[in-house]
């Protein structure tokens, strides 16, 4: 068994190489019974699929566990933020969802429930570990007894979204993207329920993704949105990743909006309703952003990255709006505190419909930052967070660093921008962005970040 399988925030791997029936069946039985404890019963379990090739023989091994313990209601095979709203309205104990997200279309993976709220960090060790005992005492298996109810939600989605949005008079012509992933029905479906006119792109569900990637915040991932928003004369395009829990956007012009400038126009509009709302964001989240919303009277916060991480946090806090650059957005304002990029589109029209402003007049507000993309620098699982320790003790010796925030690696604020190295939830890899007034300063706060990277790696070899 390929314990890295098991990460922060859910369970992932190649879905042929390492996600076995044997082992799929053992995670669905250690699944069953750690909600089992929780509610002192039988329980019921939703579960839902993406449209991946490997998902169905996943859903099938899973189900022969989950059922030794537990009763199931099957809602199919849709988008993520599916079977979270499953789990937010119907009578069930906790929730999986089999999918690869945004990864490649030979990967697959599990994302869990307990109650509405997901189960990450040492809950999942939890599971790894009961699953090495079982096997260490070679119990044999039990009889598949759970119930199977197979329910069709998608009606039940469409009428509560709705219901949750407050439209103005403007539809201006929007362009779907959804990679091919399992968002695109249910994302058109909702919007044209909402009067816009959509124009479809790969939305139709092919787990082999053949267009692109399906994810959005790649730049020559939206390349085909782009085009397609400018030829057919739409006012944005929407997109999501493989299983439409990260949203992107793009504007008439071709600009790319990522997810923490939605964060800024996302909670203008709240703090219209809601003056004083809260905001969670990300450690690789603009600097502007915290800036925007405090500049319109919220409190926004800084914490770690994992989407499991930030619906806790915005749980505790009771934060309004939560959000990644990454493109998840959280809204416990007029929705149910998940990531859901399809609502999140919706909420994004629902601010376009209500003047004459357009998404390119909306993003032209924005303040201009330079920062680099997300960079990823390959550093083996057991030397990561090493590294990141003594990245963090030397950034904060330097005279030049006014402030470090170590919530998540280290983020270090010197004059002029910031710089930031973490260890991937991921990936056997560094986590490195940069962000300044200009490029000149950018360039600086790289070169003096890769070099406290490669200083550590250096000692580290040494050691």
């Amino acid at each position: 068994m390929n314990q890295r399988i098991f990460r922060e925030y859910d369970i992932r791997g190649h879905a042929d190489r390492d996600l076995d029936d044997p082992l799929v069946t053992d995670l669905g039985r250690a699944v069953a019974a750690r909600i089992a404890r929780a509610v002192d019963r039988r329980p019921q379990i939703a579960l839902g699929r993406d449209c991946r090739l490997t998902s169905p023989r996943l859903h099938a091994a899973l189900l022969a566990g989950l059922r030794e313990g537990a009763d199931i209601v099957d809602i199919g095979v849709g988008p993520t933020p599916l079977l979270y709203f499953a789990a937010s309205t119907l009578p069930v104990d906790g929730a999986v969802m089999i999918t690869g997200s945004h990864n490649p279309p030979e990967d697959n993976g599990f994302k869990l429930l307990l109650g509405k709220g997901a189960l990450f960090g040492a809950e999942i060790l939890a599971l790894r570990d009961a699953i090495l005992a079982r096997r260490a005492t070679g119990l044999a298996a039990g009889p598949s007894v759970g119930s199977l109810r197979e329910i069709d939600i998608t009606a039940d989605y469409l009428a509560y979204a709705a219901g949750q949005l407050r439209l103005g008079p403007r539809r201006p012509k929007v362009v779907v993207d959804a990679g091919n992933g399992a968002g695109g029905p249910l994302g058109v479906a909702l919007y044209q329920r909402l009067g816009f006119e959509v124009v479809p792109l790969y939305c139709e569900m092919d787990g082999r993704f053949p267009n692109h990637h399906p994810d959005p915040t790649l730049p020559e991932n939206v390349a085909d949105l782009i085009a397609t928003v400018a030829s057919t004369g739409a006012e944005l395009g929407i997109a999501f990743d493989g299983d439409a829990d990260r949203i992107g956007a793009v504007d008439s012009t071709g600009r790319i909006l990522w997810g923490d400038q939605l964060m800024i126009l996302f909670g203008r509009a709240i703090l219209a309703e809601v003056p004083g709302a809260r905001f969670i964001g990300e450690v690789k989240c603009s600097q502007a952003m915290f800036d925007e919303l405090r500049k319109a009277g919220g409190e926004a916060e800084m914490w770690k990255v994992g989407h499991s991480l930030i619906k806790a946090r915005m749980k505790e806090t009771g934060a309004l709006l939560g959000g990644e650059m990454s493109g998840h957005v959280f809204f416990a304002h007029r929705w149910l505190g998940f990531d859901d990029a399809i609502y999140a589109g919706a909420r994004l029209l629902e601010l376009l419909s209500q003047s004459a402003m357009t998404l390119a007049d909306h993003a032209a507000t924005l303040p201009v930052m330079v920062n680099t993309p997300e960079l990823r620098v390959d550093c083996p699982d057991d030397l990561k967070f090493a590294v990141v320790a003594r990245v963090t003790a030397a950034l904060r010796a330097r005279p030049d660093v006014s402030s470090v925030v170590d919530v998540d690696g280290v983020r270090a604020m010197f004059d002029g921008g910031w710089g930031l190295v973490r260890a991937s939830n991921t990936q056997a890899a560094l986590v490195v962005r940069c962000e300044a007034r200009d490029q000149a300063r950018l360039a600086e706060l790289r070169a003096i970040v890769e070099e406290s990277i490669a200083v550590a790696r250096r000692a580290l070899a040494e050691a």
